[in-house]
């Protein structure tokens, strides 16, 4: 897709002032790279994620006219899209003002430096562009061979269960071990196949180089229900080795297993990068690059990216107030045992130590943490208050939304259980031949929320697709715990406890 162009005159300018700004305060980022398109690219661009190339895939148009129709009725305006990639890429939107222009590098700067800092991005590809284009152009070579209908009803399928990953791969994101016959396609493989398609070729041909004789199947792969790594929950992983599927089958699950890794660290740390960008637009802004004509639009668009919604929080303003917190807890000395157990009213209000250590502490924070221990350690009390947060439930009488808690430890809970494994059940594989019969048998990790079994029951479907085998879930419901059994035909509770 070439719609983009680089930045030029007069912007280049602006890039040069704010990136020396962002290296001055100490941040420390993979050279960024600015394209300025149109409302359509950009739309283009974040329906596909931020990124150019993908495989074709339905999901990309809807999400694509959803977006075009919010742009179009002024419910919605992307001013910027940055991917995670050295080169870091940044994507402008050509209409915004020059202040946007600004404060956008400025948040981008920000983005580029979480991406190379935070633990958790410590095992992502850098050259995901390249791969996501490669993998385009595999899925593409399998639609010409099986047919798109095939490919694409097979991607929706894996889809539903992208989520059900292991964080722990994060850091080292184990390839997955194939038995693929790749005599067939060897002009695939140097540009399209996967990285993990790729270690196995590699590893092939060493031992076809020491002279051992490697037997492997055709067309279909093998099912192997022995010396299996179980529990695990890395359930993608999990059915590329060992579920009767196609050679292309396993490679599919092989590439969205590789896109769903890459994706989740930004899924586990949206309230901490968000803030994190938006305390160094908003610093950069305020402290060095804002002309006094612009004051007025800066501090307008500001309020309205950080305004709180009735319905959702907002990362942007959580993660950047709690940022601000953290740092001036940190200059004051407003921590510690001897802060904790002041029991003086008016000496904790005035607590000052004069410390000087805030800045010095988000920087450690940035390093370290996602949005879970983000929350858990430095949520306060006193935080809580200040913002004025609360929950509300659903009022049946008055039929409509109501204040229902202001307690912080029940705010803190909910938002801690809206955040542990970002909102998705933990599910792990714990059997691969239940009963003795082939069957799979999956457990809930509960953690005190019921699973949607509706949700459940069509997750179940498509993994049953993919086994080919009955699927066993045990979860507990109601305070109860129930195995339920899908046999490709119905859900139905097979035993309770």
């Amino acid at each position: 897709m070439q719609r983009t162009k680089p930045i030029s005159g007069e912007l280049l300018k602006i890039r040069d002032e704010v990136l020396q700004y962002a290296l001055d305060y100490g941040l420390d980022f993979y050279p960024v790279v600015f394209e300025m398109c149109d409302y359509d690219t950009i739309n283009i661009l974040a329906s596909q994620g931020g990124f150019p190339a993908r495989y074709p895939h339905w999901r990309f148009g809807m999400d694509y006219d959803s977006m075009s129709k919010n742009y179009r009725f002024g419910m919605m305006r992307i001013y910027e899209m940055v991917i995670n990639n050295d080169p870091v890429y940044a994507y402008l939107l050509n209409v915004n003002k020059t202040v946007d222009q600004k404060t956008v590098m400025a948040h981008v700067y920000g983005h580029a430096d979480f991406f190379k800092n935070n633990a958790y991005f410590s095992g992502t590809d850098r050259n995901m562009i390249d791969v996501m284009a490669n993998h385009g152009t595999k899925v593409r070579r399998f639609m010409d061979r099986y047919g798109q209908d095939k490919v694409e009803e097979f991607i929706d399928v894996v889809l539903s269960f992208e989520n059900l990953l292991d964080v722990n791969q994060l850091f080292q994101l184990s390839p997955i071990k194939t038995k693929v016959d790749l005599t067939s396609m060897k002009d695939d493989i140097e540009d399209g196949a996967s990285s993990s398609l790729k270690t196995f070729m590699r590893s092939k041909q060493r031992t076809e180089k020491a002279g051992k004789k490697t037997k492997l199947k055709k067309d279909v792969r093998v099912f192997e229900i022995n010396n299996l790594e179980l529990p695990t929950s890395d359930i993608m992983k999990f059915l590329a080795e060992n579920a009767p599927i196609e050679d292309w089958q396993s490679d599919i699950i092989s590439i969205l297993r590789e896109e769903a890794y890459y994706f989740l660290p930004q899924r586990m740390t949206k309230i901490i990068n968000e803030g994190w960008a938006s305390y160094w637009h908003s610093t950069i802004m305020t402290q060095n690059a804002l002309n006094a004509s612009e004051i007025v639009d800066f501090a307008d668009h500001h309020a309205g990216v950080m305004a709180m919604s009735k319905q959702n929080i907002n990362p942007y303003k959580i993660g950047i107030e709690l940022l601000r917190d953290i740092e001036f807890r940190w200059n004051t000395g407003r921590f510690g045992k001897e802060y904790n157990e002041c029991d003086d009213l008016h000496t904790k209000e005035n607590w000052d130590k004069k410390l000087g250590l805030g800045r010095e502490k988000i920087f450690e924070v940035r390093r370290s943490h996602n949005d879970l221990t983000f929350i858990d350690e430095f949520f306060t009390q006193e935080f809580c208050q200040r913002q004025q947060l609360f929950t509300y439930d659903f009022n049946p009488q008055s039929q409509r939304n109501e204040i229902s808690e202001r307690s912080f430890l029940e705010i803190k809970d909910k938002l801690l259980n809206q955040l542990t494994n970002f909102g998705n059940p933990v599910i792990n594989v714990v059997s691969a031949n239940y009963n003795n019969r082939g069957e799979m048998l999956m457990q809930h990790t509960h953690y005190g929320v019921d699973l949607d079994m509706g949700k459940a029951a069509e997750t179940m479907h498509n993994i049953f697709l993919v086994w080919k085998r009955p699927v066993n879930l045990e979860t507990i419901v109601e305070g109860k715990k129930s195995i339920y059994h899908f046999d490709g035909k119905e859900l139905k509770v097979a035993t309770e406890a």
